[in-house]
């Protein structure tokens, strides 16, 4: 997410750090590679002079020269600018007081509304929400069968008439959720390739027929400037109340994310980061800006663990831990807790001090799977008692698993090495070890 946008920022506080002390001089030239920096990201160029000019007139001062470490100074400053022109704070749904909340998506084709529908859906759910998806593209082929596939996937009911038009399906689908207790109606409203006036007529008729109470407007985050312009558009016609970004895990620059809250007065409510349908997160502007500027995000990755984590099943590791009973059921358990998480490298990526370090490397989630392959290959008494694995054993685990047997003894290796930690931990007990109080 916005690696080119972390490096450039890295490359600039580098240069930073290398001097002993700030003058007005040397802020007004780091100022001046930091606006280069957002200009080659695609954001908006008076959003990238506004941020400059607020960043430089807070910097230049004897509380920041004076200070005993000004470099670090500067850039708490930039971050928390950054931070300010993305929203300052976050802001989250707002639900109705008489069900059902209508939440109307609007957009271009092609900027993931649709899988967007199911992963909102999904999220709802997730906290008690009974949601309904309308299916109100009916311009695009095959759009009402990709929401249904979707609602399947989560497990929502998709409401779709194809002998109605958009503004009809969108106002009876109201309806029923309201009959049928729906908390929540979701419209997967059309998009088009450009903004046209029918486009735009066509929602602004959903818009007085459902009374919506959030209309977001869905932004291709690989668009940058584009997005802004778009949203721009969208906004002299619709009164929307909020931002979602997708497509974040591809080649985007941070344009959009950097403007589209500037200069539309829009806030950004979520952010889309992969396509997996529960890779979307709630948009934090601190956090993000702590992304950006490669200081990582703890908060988030601890999130994401408490979603993942079964704290019984972590309760029970704990025993095993204590009882120095720990193997490789308990190890393959694991796996499958830190996948639920998301891929590796952007899990790394959140903690500080590790995502700057990673540039040129990759994380292999591969290997992972390879892992489980030779688990699952073992017998359930090989899984519970690693001991008995012998030679001919090992043979058969990398023929059923197909990998080697070198790959087999790295893996019980591994496994063994963990033991032998979690058995001199146990001489100290548990109690104050990071990662291991449940």
């Amino acid at each position: 997410m916005f690696q080119d946008l972390t490096d450039r920022f890295e490359s600039v506080f580098k240069k930073l750090r290398g001097q002993g002390k700030l003058t007005e001089k040397s802020i007004s030239d780091t100022m001046r590679e930091v606006r280069r920096v957002l200009l080659e990201a695609d954001v908006n160029f008076k959003v990238a002079k506004t941020f400059v000019a607020s960043v430089q007139e807070k910097a230049v001062g004897q509380e920041v020269i004076k200070s005993v470490t000004p470099a670090q100074q500067l850039i708490k400053i930039i971050h928390d600018e950054l931070a300010s022109i993305m929203g300052s704070v976050d802001v989250g749904l707002r639900l109705a007081n008489m069900p059902p909340t209508v939440i109307m998506l609007a957009g271009l084709q092609g900027c993931g509304k649709t899988t967007l529908a199911g992963k909102l859906a999904k999220k709802l759910k997730g906290q008690g929400q009974t949601p309904l998806l309308v299916a109100a593209d009916l311009q695009r082929p095959a759009a009402v069968e990709q929401l249904k596939v979707v609602g399947s996937q989560v497990g929502v009911e998709v409401f779709a008439d194809f002998d109605s038009n958009p503004v009809d399906v969108c106002k009876r689908a109201v309806d029923y959720g309201r009959q049928n207790y729906k908390d929540v109606v979701i419209l997967d409203t059309a998009g088009r390739l450009h903004v046209d006036e029918g486009l735009m007529e066509e929602l602004v008729r959903i818009c007085e027929a459902t009374k919506p109470t959030e209309i977001l407007f869905v932004a291709d985050g690989m668009t940058g400037q584009d997005a802004v312009n778009t949203a721009t558009e969208f906004k002299a016609k619709l009164p929307l109340t909020g931002v979602v970004l997708t497509k974040l895990d591809g080649d985007a620059r941070g344009g959009a994310a950097l403007s589209i809250r500037a200069v539309t007065d829009t806030p950004i409510k979520f952010i889309s980061v992969g396509e997996k349908i529960d890779a979307f997160e709630k948009f934090y502007p601190d956090r993000m800006a702590s992304r950006i500027l490669g200081m990582g995000d703890v908060v988030s990755f601890v999130e994401k663990a408490q979603q993942s984590i079964d704290e019984e099943k972590a309760r029970k590791l704990e025993r095993k831990f204590r009882r120095q009973d720990f193997n490789l059921d308990d190890f393959f358990d694991q796996l499958q807790q830190i996948k639920k998480m998301g891929p590796l490298d952007e899990l790394m990526k959140m903690i500080p001090g590790i995502g700057g370090k990673m540039k040129g490397m990759s994380v292999d989630d591969g290997a992972l799977v390879q892992v489980e392959a030779i688990i699952n290959s073992m017998t359930k008494i090989e899984r519970q008692k690693p001991k008995v694995i012998n030679g001919s054993r090992r043979k058969r685990i990398a023929k059923g698993s197909g990998t080697t047997v070198q790959d087999v003894n790295k893996l019980l290796k591994q496994f063994q090495a963990m033991q032998k930690m979690v058995k001199r931990m146990s001489k100290f007990g548990f109690k104050g070890m990071p990662g291991l109080n449940f």
